[in-house]
């Protein structure tokens, strides 16, 4: 943690996202992040212990950022049609206006290995939580229907915005991602809602 407060951590993390979106992340060599960030190929190992604790470390990192941002957006926020719009909309915010981390979160973590797979689905999980409290807050008030799955309903809501950033990135950001939003909530309330009512203004 002392570590991560630091500010070469920081620079490294920053070097990092620019070098895997520019090279890939088979071909990002240490050396090169180390060279990006303007700090000896040593400094790195002072901080990460390999390339692959640099991506996991970056994801944690990223989603951290992620997850506070979404959290203060939602914060004060009665309405979970609401609370949900905002998620949609921050998250892909928060992709568009940084194109070589969505290259990297929508891309390049995906080429990793199982093993590493299997942390940065460790870490998602704080962000699947934020989902499941809108959800769990919808059902108690009666906007989403009682008979919800949530762990189903999760998935989707995430594998829909994974799946529209990633083509996104594919079509090499052609179109403005952040205007979808309102769409996507559309389409995720009709799955989620009682009959009724009013999403958004």
């Amino acid at each position: 943690m002392v570590k991560r407060n630091k500010p070469k951590y920081k620079q490294i993390i920053e070097a990092a996202v620019i070098v895997i979106a520019e090279n890939g992340y088979h071909q990002a060599q240490v050396s090169k992040i180390a060279r990006q960030a303007g700090v000896a190929d040593g400094t790195i190992y002072l901080y990460f212990k390999n390339k692959e604790d640099i991506l996991i470390s970056l994801f944690q990192e990223k989603m951290g950022e992620f997850i506070t941002k979404i959290e203060a957006e939602i914060e004060g926020i009665e309405s979970a049609s609401e609370k949900l719009f905002m998620l949609i909309e921050t998250h892909l915010s928060l992709l568009a206006a940084d194109h070589q981390l969505a290259i990297v979160t929508q891309l390049e973590l995906r080429q990793s290995n199982k093993e590493l797979r299997v942390k940065i689905n460790e870490v998602l999980k704080k962000y699947l939580e934020v989902i499941d409290l809108i959800l769990r807050t919808g059902m108690e008030k009666g906007e989403f229907s009682k008979e919800l799955d949530i762990r189903l309903t999760r998935q989707m809501i995430f594998g829909t915005l994974d799946e529209i950033v990633t083509s996104w990135v594919m079509s090499e950001h052609k179109y403005d991602l952040v205007a979808l939003a309102k769409n996507v909530h559309h389409f995720l309330m009709n799955g989620c809602c009682v009959p009724v009512s009013k999403t958004y203004q």
